[in-house]
């Protein structure tokens, strides 16, 4: 198995690459993250529509940040702004540092 960031050789069990320090998946791995990762349409929606709420922060699994955007209407729009450019852009990630499924 080879590194997907340096292109290093590393064992089957590594969980990062030695070299570079990157996270290594296995395809079983991989396979299960991809099914547990969200959908950037829906939450750009759900950011367009009801981003004063947090909503899509509840969705991505971002739930401290979505009670702070609950309880601040989005950060009086500014934060809700910054998710929908980050979401627009593609460098918004889920909770667990995942980034959005673009089907």
């Amino acid at each position: 198995m080879y590194c997907n960031n340096c292109g290093n050789e590393v064992s089957e069990n590594a969980a990062v690459c030695l070299k570079c320090g990157a996270s290594v998946k296995s395809d079983a791995n991989a396979a299960i993250n991809d099914s547990e990762a969200k959908d950037w349409l829906t939450t750009l929606l759900l950011c367009f529509f009801l981003g004063y709420l947090g909503i899509h922060s509840f969705y991505t699994k971002k739930t401290g940040v979505g009670v702070a955007q609950l309880l601040t209407a989005g950060g009086c729009g500014i934060w809700t702004l910054i998710d929908f450019i980050k979401i627009l852009t593609g460098s918004y990630r889920d909770g667990n540092g995942q980034p959005l499924k673009k089907n």
